[in-house]
């Protein structure tokens, strides 16, 4: 049942990920930090349907492990479009805390995935 609140709670980002995207090429003139953000921030999810469909528990915690890597990208990416002034704190927030929700329940899947497989 996590897993599939995982997938969906990821797909949804990554849709808010394409729509900040398209902000900061069309409004802000933004395109290298852009491409960046847009590369991980849709990665995470793929990379969380792909383990659903593993060939076995290793491969499922090897693609878990990479999407967690791609949403800490995608934190550091969000970080500094704030630092850099491409959106504001408050603008941030919201898909900041998403992100940091999917690092999180990422972290106890693996965490539980890795004590299931001992």
């Amino acid at each position: 049942m996590k897993d599939n609140i995982l997938i969906e709670k990821s797909l949804h980002f990554a849709a808010r990920i394409i729509k900040l995207n398209k902000y900061l090429v069309k409004d802000k003139k933004e395109t290298i930090i852009s491409k960046q953000i847009i590369r991980s921030g849709t990665s995470i999810g793929a990379n969380i349907n792909e383990a659903n469909y593993g060939q076995s528990k290793a491969d499922f915690i090897s693609k878990m492990q990479i999407a967690l890597k791609e949403t800490a990208e995608t934190e550091y990416w969000l970080r500094l479009l704030v630092l850099s002034d491409y959106i504001t704190e408050e603008e941030s927030k919201s898909i900041l805390d998403d992100c940091l929700e999917i690092k999180r329940i990422l972290i106890s899947s693996i965490t539980t995935a890795k004590d299931n497989n001992n």
